[in-house]
């Protein structure tokens, strides 16, 4: 996910989408403390978008404010 797909969403896509891709982190960790986990780069990229997304949802609150 790059941060130009972020800019056209709004706070509460944004958040959504952070929450999905929490759940998804969530889900892959427990496929991993159970030795199942298929591709462990997933992990990392979840992390970075997460941190994209919630770098985005500061950058629209700055703004408003």
């Amino acid at each position: 996910m790059k941060m130009s797909e972020l800019k056209d969403l709004t706070p509460i896509e944004l958040t959504a989408k952070s929450r999905d891709l929490r759940q998804e982190m969530f889900n892959l960790r427990l496929q991993q403390t159970g030795g199942q986990l298929e591709k462990p780069n997933r992990l990392r990229l979840l992390r970075k978008d997460i941190a994209r997304i919630e770098t985005r949802i500061t950058q629209v609150r700055k703004k408003a404010a």
